[in-house]
């Protein structure tokens, strides 16, 4: 008899999110991106098993590429199949949407961040990258007692009812 699994597999959501990026950085223009993917990358991903707190993306030979993305290695697959978890993965955009990218970053001084690994409808993987500008310490702490404030004047509503 099959073993039950311990995590669901995902068909269409999201995969992974990096939770640090709103915090550390000011996201700006969000754009979805395709991935280049080998097949038990994808099935990785559908288990749940990707991590996208150190990644970034960034140029490289006039495309843009996702490095430091852990994706981990499928158990159940084959030896021939094996792949490095930490490999850079080319992101599948649109040339305008590449000069776009590289021009703002050279101009501007920004950094493309990915927010969020998901599935379409098609059941196919797409990356949510962002156009970002990193927050100072007070940027931080504002948004920390605005977050704590929200809280704190739902609660005090939701006493009063």
């Amino acid at each position: 008899m099959a073993e039950a699994r311990k995590k669901p597999l995902i068909s269409h959501g999201t995969a992974a999110q990096n939770r640090r990026a709103r915090y550390d950085f000011k996201l700006g223009e969000i754009i979805e991106a395709g991935m280049v993917l080998m097949g038990p990358e994808v099935k990785s991903l559908r288990a749940g098993r990707a991590s996208l707190a150190e990644a970034w993306a960034g140029e490289r030979d006039g495309e843009i590429f996702l490095f430091g993305c852990h994706i981990g290695e499928w158990q159940a697959g084959s030896t021939v199949a094996k792949f490095d978890p930490l490999r850079p993965r080319k992101l599948l955009l649109h040339k305008k949407q590449v000069r776009e990218l590289t021009g703002a970053v050279t101009r501007e001084g920004a950094t493309i961040v990915p927010v969020e690994i998901r599935f379409n409808e098609q059941g196919r993987a797409k990356v949510l990258i962002a156009l970002a500008t990193g927050k100072k310490q007070h940027d931080k702490r504002a948004d920390i007692a605005k977050r704590d404030w929200q809280r704190d004047k739902a609660r005090i509503l939701k006493d009063n009812r």
